[in-house]
């Protein structure tokens, strides 16, 4: 008995012993050949069947990634009653992202009516939360709730985390409070669910919480919290947190340190970010990439480039990492290193998908490859409206319109058009001017129901009014339920391309009222209007708001004032704004110089010209055209010439067509008229319209006869759509009295469906702006404007004024021509503002055409008859009348 006892004493030490060996040797195995071996083992000792050892094979070969080995050693003991064991299978399932496989075993064990316990839950539950399958979640927690295991720490933690990810956040954070217990899981499961789902706001506050609660944060803490400071671009918190980092010792760790990455990218500082990146003791596929796009999307394009060529001799690019150095290659225009990414990706075996196809077309059009945008859209398999929209911008970049609009025909059959290609469409009607596309494509607008988007709307109102159909862009934009900044900008434009300035005001005011904040774009659609209708009080207005908003530092802003106050005949305010200007580009002196030249101020265009060099500013065409005109208006012949000649000489610029008008306007001025037609004749280009009606212009006020016809008839050949040089042509036959030349100008101008326009005047009195046109007869005060006018022809006779009836353009007496003469629009608008202005009071009045000879010779013997400094800016230039004599010199 004694015996018995003592050899079952020594047979369970023995049998402890092996459990105990056995245990130690599956846990400290570190490769499957060693676990296959103490696998042998335990089936050689019989001891495969045991519920402990068939666990902890289970979890072993799992841990190894080898879920069918698991598999194997479970069905060996299936079907099993033991809950250890289906909890060991499932876990291992899980671990090794078979989670559909996980959840069928679940049901499994719940159909042999195995009960599931705390340690089933998580594994399940994870699972749940992988698939993004709700249904099954919820179920799965109603059974916990069943058996009364939601207080457990682990479940708990696990629900909060599924809902979480399935977005459900609230749900998560009902969990999360009803939790007896947390842990930093518990935290860092709500934290990253509302993090992952852009609630960074909210995210911080229960990082917040957390850290008064006493937890202290771990990797995972921090690698949630750090996206949503990047997201707010709350840097004084992400400093904090990463101060945080650097106390608790978390910055050796690579995912901690890619978050702080991204952060400071986010923060657009890149020396914090590079600074992370040099320090890192260890750099992974992901700090990479973080790198490569940050500095992409910092626009530091060259950068990101050199960075992607470090990377590829030390780790592999993911497809993002390829996309970003694709886009940054469309930017830099660099063909070369486009086709050589293009060629790693191939080589590396790299699947391009949908989105890097996309990029590869449109970085072939940036880099000016269209045939190779062409060749990868051809081969794509499967194609999404970008590709479509990307091929049909590529198109439409390069001016090919009707393979755009053919693309889009195409597209229609394959795929459902979106709002942006309408957009892009409407850019082709708006170029092309095609009202009839323009409004087929308004048609498909509203079939498709993007009537109510705010971007196409834009679109069509810009569209119709380039197309000439302001009534249809006012009549979408006053149908419009949402309108932006952009609306209105547009809408003021249109108005202005239209001509409409009496819509333009009303739509400015409109804005102002309905407390809509301008931007630049406002501003700059503005004072074109501003300077076209003279406008200098509506001017100073805006200028008001411009230092209002602070705007007054924007360069183009800048040069748009010194244009208005030029144009509405204030040079000293418009040097004043050049004086102010802290930055001036080539628009800014080209802006100051031609303001010089309108008021006749040669030598000091010359000069700012000089100035403008000498501070490194290199001219372009438009500024060789501004100097070479404001010598032509001075009389400046020889400096006009020079100019010209260092066009090619100093600055490799090939002369245009109107550089050499501007010659010819130079010459013709200046009573060089043989000189100038002998100029035209030298020219390497076919002389326009233009040059010729410089030279005729010249040839009617000097009286040339001869070369006048001979132009005239130069003009007739050209057949131009521009109805300005007939009317100068036949003009000319007027004034030497050829009215049959006359006539048949005039018919074929009618034939052609053109119009002459009408002159008009208009003048600014009180906040109120009055128009005259010539012989208008239907205006206030037009009974006490004649007698004036009647006044003041008289006393011009007394100092030996003779009406030059040359300018009397019409077959008639000549007591008529005289009263026509009177009648012209400058003079009505001189009267009107003698009569309702105080006496010595300066006038200005704005004229659309150019002021003829006889008018010139008035308006001087006015100002110094009624002793009035008068300013007249006619279609060329502004005339200043003081004291009997006129700023132009008479080279108008």
């Amino acid at each position: 008995m004694k015996t018995t006892t003592k050899f079952s004493t020594l047979h369970g030490a023995t049998n402890q012993f092996l459990y105990s060996s056995l245990s130690k040797a599956l846990s400290s195995a570190s490769n499957s050949k060693q676990l296959l071996l103490i696998h042998s083992k335990i089936i050689t000792l019989g001891l495969e069947n045991s519920s402990f050892f068939s666990g902890k094979l289970i979890s072993k070969y799992a841990q190894f990634k080898d879920p069918n080995s698991s598999f194997s050693v479970f069905r060996q003991v299936s079907p099993s009653a033991n809950v250890y064991q289906w909890n060991s299978i499932i876990r291992a399932l899980t671990h090794n992202g078979l989670f559909s496989k996980a959840l069928v075993f679940y049901s499994q064990m719940r159909k042999m009516d195995v009960l599931p316990d705390k340690c089933t839950f998580p594994s399940v539950i994870n699972s749940c939360a992988a698939l993004v399958d709700i249904e099954i979640g919820q179920v799965v927690h109603q059974n916990v709730l069943k058996m009364d295991l939601s207080s457990d720490l682990y479940v708990g933690n696990a629900l909060v985390d599924m809902y979480a990810r399935f977005g459900c956040l609230d749900e998560a954070l009902k969990m999360f409070d009803e939790m007896p217990e947390r842990d930093i899981v518990s935290w860092n499961s709500l934290i990253s669910g509302y993090s992952a789902n852009g609630y960074w706001a909210e995210a911080l506050g229960i990082y917040r919480m957390a850290r008064i609660e006493g937890i202290v944060p771990d990797s995972f803490t921090v690698s949630s919290v750090l996206p949503a400071c990047g997201g707010l671009v709350n840097v004084k918190e992400g400093e904090l947190v990463h101060c945080l980092v650097e106390k608790i010792g978390l910055h050796d760790d690579v995912v901690v340190s890619n978050g702080l990455l991204s952060m400071y990218f986010k923060f657009n500082r890149l020396v914090d970010a590079r600074k992370i990146f040099d320090e890192m003791v260890v750099r992974d596929t992901v700090t990479w990439n973080t790198l490569i796009c940050g500095y992409s999307q910092m626009e530091l394009y060259k950068e990101s480039t050199v960075l992607f060529m470090q990377m590829v001799n030390k780790f592999k690019p993911d497809l993002l990492t390829i996309t970003s150095v694709l886009r940054a290659c469309g930017h830099l225009h660099d063909l070369e290193f486009g086709k050589f990414i293009h060629e790693y990706m191939k080589k590396s075996g790299f699947q391009s998908d949908v989105t890097a196809d996309n990029i590869l077309i449109d970085m072939y059009a940036k880099c000016g490859d269209l045939p190779a945008s062409r060749e990868v859209f051809d081969r794509m398999v499967c194609r999404d409206s970008v590709s479509w929209n990307s091929i049909i911008n590529c198109y439409i970049q390069y001016v090919n319109h009707d393979e755009a609009l053919k693309l889009a025909k195409s597209m229609k059959v394959d795929l459902k058009v979106d709002s942006i290609t309408c957009v892009m469409l409407l850019s082709v009607s708006t170029q092309l001017a095609e009202k009839d596309l323009g409004k087929e494509i308004h048609c498909d607008v509203v079939k498709l129901g993007f009537d109510s988007d705010l971007i196409v709307n834009n679109s069509m109102v810009d569209m119709y009014a380039k197309c000439g159909l302001l009534s249809e862009s006012l009549k979408i934009f006053e149908n419009m339920k949402t309108r932006d900044r952009v609306t209105w900008n547009t809408i003021i434009a249109a108005c202005i391309h239209s001509g409409d300035f009496t819509s333009g005001l009303r739509m400015i005011n409109q804005m102002r009222t309905e407390g809509v904040i301008p931007d630049v774009a406002t501003v700059l659609g503005i004072l074109p209007m501003c300077s076209f209708i003279a406008s200098k009080r509506k001017g100073k207005e805006i200028h008001g708001c411009i230092f209002r908003f602070g705007f007054e530092t924007d360069v183009p802003t800048g040069n748009a004032l010194i244009e208005m106050y030029s144009k509405c005949g204030s040079l000293k305010n418009s040097t004043l704004v050049f004086d102010h200007m802290k930055v001036r580009d080539v628009v800014t002196w080209t802006a100051m110089i031609s303001a010089y030249g309108m008021y006749g101020e040669g030598s000091k265009a010359l000069r700012a010209f000089e100035d403008m060099k000498a501070t490194g500013v290199i001219p372009d065409h438009v500024a060789f055209v501004a100097i070479i005109y404001a010598c032509s208006h001075s009389g400046l012949v020889e400096e006009g010439l020079a100019c010209f000649d260092q066009m090619q000489k100093d600055y490799n610029l090939e002369p245009r067509i109107e550089h050499y008008a501007c010659v010819v306007d130079l010459l013709s001025r200046s009573g060089l008229i043989s000189k100038a037609e002998k100029f035209i004749n030298s020219m390497p280009l076919k002389p326009d319209a233009s040059l010729w009606g410089s030279l005729l212009s010249a040839c009617r006020s000097s009286g040339n006869i001869e070369v006048a016809e001979r132009v005239a008839e130069h003009i007739l050949e050209l057949k131009s759509n521009d109805t300005g040089y007939y009317v100068l042509a036949s003009n000319v036959y007027a004034s030497l009295g050829k009215w049959e030349q006359v006539r048949t100008i005039r018919k074929s101008i009618k034939a052609r469906g053109h119009k002459k326009d009408p002159g008009c005047s208009w003048i600014e009195i009180k906040r109120r702006l009055y128009v005259f046109g010539t012989g208008d007869k239907f205006f206030e005060q037009f009974e006490e404007v004649s007698k004036l006018l009647g006044i003041i022809s008289g006393l011009m006779a007394k100092e030996g004024y003779v009406a030059d009836l040359r300018y009397v353009l019409h077959d008639v007496e000549e007591d008529e021509k005289r009263d026509l003469l009177c009648a012209h629009s400058e003079r009505l608008a001189i009267a009107f503002g003698l009569l309702n202005t105080e006496p010595g009071t300066p006038l200005q009045i704005m004229k659309n055409l150019r002021v003829c000879g006889d008018c010139h010779t008035v308006t001087k013997y006015i100002s110094m008859i009624m002793q009035r400094e008068i300013l007249v800016r006619d279609g060329n230039r502004f005339h200043l009348f003081k004291d009997g004599t006129c700023s132009c010199g008479d080279h108008w």
